[in-house]
């Protein structure tokens, strides 16, 4: 006996067992560390999200951390319990990254949770808001970050263009209230559709950004310009932003109106008038870009009205050699706070109402502790102001104790007040979301616009649409089919000739897995083989994200997944010639099998379609689809035989004992249940009716699955994943061998 044909069998257990329990062993640490992190978090009550954050349907993810890997803020989602779970909500600026990196479409973008509300204005898919012809765009209407702001600009340009076309007269201009991200951006479409308009602002161009401090660091992402391009990089200066937006402004060759306020909106659509704090100014359209600031929030403290207390940090440089309080521990006093100790020659000190900076982000945090531990900023916790004077400033402890401060100057970042007011008597209508609407993200992710043609509107290009994402699945079958049938018809007299035959054939050295053509099937394959590994690399690696949907990447690795078995087939001319070339070919068949076993399990898992099932409400749409299936029985000329039928499926007992029996004898079950209900077609009246009961029969047979094995399904799906993932490396290493064997034997193909 062979010892080879005993030692390499054991040595693939060992190497299987050992990378299954690494695998377990590094999840398990993850979701402690993470559960541990979410614990914290809650404690310092920075779990909750402010406004736009994402929401993880449990049952539907299949814990391919595609989602953290995609969030470019850090460790704001982790894993628990097997999923993916938000966990620094504070963090979250609602960049929506893990929504489109997510393969199986188990995330939802919200607004609001069900323990803090947000306040948001009512608006329709083209950001129109109750009162019509007013529109909302930006942080107002929920959207903070920089690229989603200019995305929804530019979409409500796309719609005003479509809607009011070219060559108004100036009584038919739309006006731009608001001179942010989103408002340039509405300018920037409008002027390439070609439509009339005019921006104002209360303060000056930039709006909320030009109040940054001097050198803050702005996170956005690249967007598609008309008229510029491409914009935007991962990190980008105050500065920076505020040139290229003058240097748009320029370009597109509009101007913003600064220091106008608006007050009222009067009129209707096609004919408002705007009173401002400069005049009236006539519009068709009105369009609000103001962002969720609005007024200031107060210290609401004796003093607040001196002149030496402002709201936000231009210029650094003009506080040299003075006394300065920053109040406040968001991300904007943090910042001012640092920006004011790096300039050097200012006295800085900090008050914070809370016990530690929770709700931040990470890099201010780190920043900022840095500087209180070197005496560069001085931090009191847990205080307040209880009155400013105007050469000092008095707090109070978490104690008591009152601490008399000499101040000149105090910037108060507490964040703003939402433009309620001023809304309502804009007329639009306000609504609380509470994590119960979600929010497209996907739908903003293209901004490109085609150039206005003579007496026409700029057109919206047509973003990458599900119909043309679903033309990939017929194009890999029909490329497959292709290459399979042209592998067929070369060899189809040799492959069915016998070993000792074959030799005599003048196909043999051609076919042979050594030959010219079968070795360069085993190179193709093999290269083609390992792209499958780019599916999770895709993932992971920074410079392949957002080169095309994860789900597109998913349909190729399955895709690769299925064709390699059959393509190393003809390399190896159906014949099994050795036991590390036939290892080779087992593995990779049976890491295929776990990958679709793995989806046909997942298929099983109950989901909600975004809201999570408990085993109640599995229960209770199994009870809907049997009074859905009795009702279409009432109707039917045969009732008699097709209820014999249901009830057969219906009283099958609940729990069923083993899974792993149960899934073995699945296809015999579906194909019995399909033999069925071929035979009682005839019975009844119309397709449709038999084809309500042919759905309502299967969805049935499927619920009694879920219900029977729910809790065990589960803990298969996330067992099943590890056995993949650990296949998947043995076959690397396999392939790896059996490489490195076929070169040290010397078959080096045409090289």
């Amino acid at each position: 006996m062979d010892l080879s044909s005993v030692y390499v069998p054991i040595a693939g257990a060992v190497f299987l067992l050992i990378g299954i329990l690494v695998f377990v062993v590094r999840r398990t640490r993850r979701e402690t560390r993470d559960e541990f992190a979410l614990a914290r978090a809650v404690a310092d009550e920075v779990h909750l999200p402010p406004s736009l954050h994402p929401v993880i349907d449990p049952d539907i993810c299949i814990g391919s951390l595609s989602c953290i890997t995609a969030c470019p803020e850090g460790d704001i989602l982790g894993v628990v319990d097997g999923v993916a779970k938000l966990i620094v909500g504070a963090n979250c600026i609602g960049h929506g990254r893990c929504a489109i990196e997510c393969p199986v479409h188990a995330i939802r973008l919200v607004v609001g949770t069900s323990e803090r509300g947000v306040d948001l204005p009512e608006i329709d898919t083209h950001f129109e808001s109750s009162r019509k012809g007013v529109f909302v765009v930006g942080e107002l209407g929920g959207m903070g970050l920089i690229k989603n702001a200019i995305t929804q600009g530019l979409q409500c340009a796309n719609h005003l263009g479509d809607t009011i076309g070219h060559n108004k007269a100036s009584t038919d201009e739309v006006l731009i209230v608001g001179a942010g991200p989103a408002g340039l951006a509405t300018a920037l479409g409008l002027r390439v559709a070609g439509v009339p308009f005019r921006v104002v602002d209360q303060g000056i161009f930039g709006g909320t950004i030009a109040q940054y401090p001097r050198q803050k660091v702005v996170m956005t992402e690249r967007v598609q310009l008309p008229l510029i391009g491409k914009f935007g990089k991962s990190l980008i200066s105050k500065e920076e932003l505020l040139e290229t937006w003058n240097e748009i402004a320029r370009k597109a060759k509009f101007k913003v109106e600064e220091m106008v306020k608006v007050e009222q909106i009067l009129g209707e659509d096609g004919a408002f008038t705007v009173k401002t704090t400069k005049g009236e100014i006539k519009a068709c359209k009105v369009v609000l870009a103001t962002g969720r600031r609005g007024t200031p929030r107060p210290l609401g403290c004796p003093g607040q009205e001196l002149e030496k207390i402002t709201y936000n940090l231009d210029d650094p440089t003009q506080y040299t050699g003075k006394r300065m309080l920053v109040v406040g521990g968001g991300d904007s006093a943090i910042e001012a706070a640092c920006s004011l100790a790096e300039q050097g020659q200012i006295e800085v000190v900090i008050s914070y109402r809370q016990k530690s900076f929770t709700k931040c982000r990470q890099a201010n945090r780190e920043r900022i502790t840095q500087m209180i531990a070197t005496g560069e900023v001085h931090a009191f916790f847990e205080s307040t102001v209880k009155t400013v004077d105007p050469q000092t400033v008095t707090l109070v402890t978490a104690d008591k104790k009152e601490l008399r401060l000499q101040n000149d100057y105090i910037i108060a970042c507490l964040g703003g007040e939402l433009p309620a007011a001023f809304l309502k008597t804009a007329g639009v209508g306000m609504r609380r979301h509470q994590g119960d609407v979600s929010i497209d993200i996907p739908a903003l992710g293209n901004t490109k616009q085609r150039k206005a043609g003579p007496g026409k509107a700029a057109k919206p290009a047509h973003k990458p649409s599900k119909r043309q994402r679903d033309y990939l699945v017929p194009a890999l079958t029909f490329i497959g089919m292709a290459v399979l049938a042209a592998l067929t018809f070369e060899g189809w007299e040799y492959y069915f000739l016998s070993r000792a035959a074959r030799k005599h054939s003048e196909l043999h050295d051609a076919l042979r897995p050594s030959g010219i053509i079968g070795h360069g099937i085993g190179i193709v394959a093999t290269l083609f083989m390992m792209s499958n590994f780019l599916y999770p690399l895709r993932k992971r690696l920074d410079f392949m994200k957002g080169t095309a949907p994860i789900k597109s990447w998913l349909t190729f690795h399955v895709f690769v997944g299925i064709m390699s078995p059959m393509v190393i087939a003809f390399h190896a001319a159906f014949q099994s010639r050795n036991q590390l070339a036939t290892a080779t070919y087992v593995a990779l068949v049976v890491v295929v099998a776990t990958g679709l076993v793995g989806r046909f399990i997942y298929g099983l898992v109950p989901s909600g379609k975004g809201k999570s099932d408990d085993l109640e409400l599995v229960r209770a749409q199994l009870d809907l689809e049997r009074h859905k299936v009795h009702d279409l029985l009432e109707d039917s000329h045969a009732a008699a035989k097709l209820r014999a039928m249901f009830e057969h499926v219906a009283a099958e007992p609940e729990k069923r004992g083993s899974l792993i029996l149960h899934l073995m004898a699945m296809p015999f079950r579906a194909l019995a249940d399909r033999v069925r209900l071929m035979r009682v077609r005839w019975m009844f009246d119309g397709a449709d009716a038999y084809r309500d009961f042919r759905f309502a029969y299967l969805d049935m047979r499927k619920l009694i699955t879920q219900v029977s094995f729910y809790a065990k399904l589960k803990r298969l799906l996330s067992g099943w994943r590890a056995f993949h993932v650990v296949l998947s490396v043995f076959l690397v290493i396999i392939i790896a061998f059996h490489v490195g064997w076929s070169l040290y034997l010397g078959y080096k193909w045409l090289f």
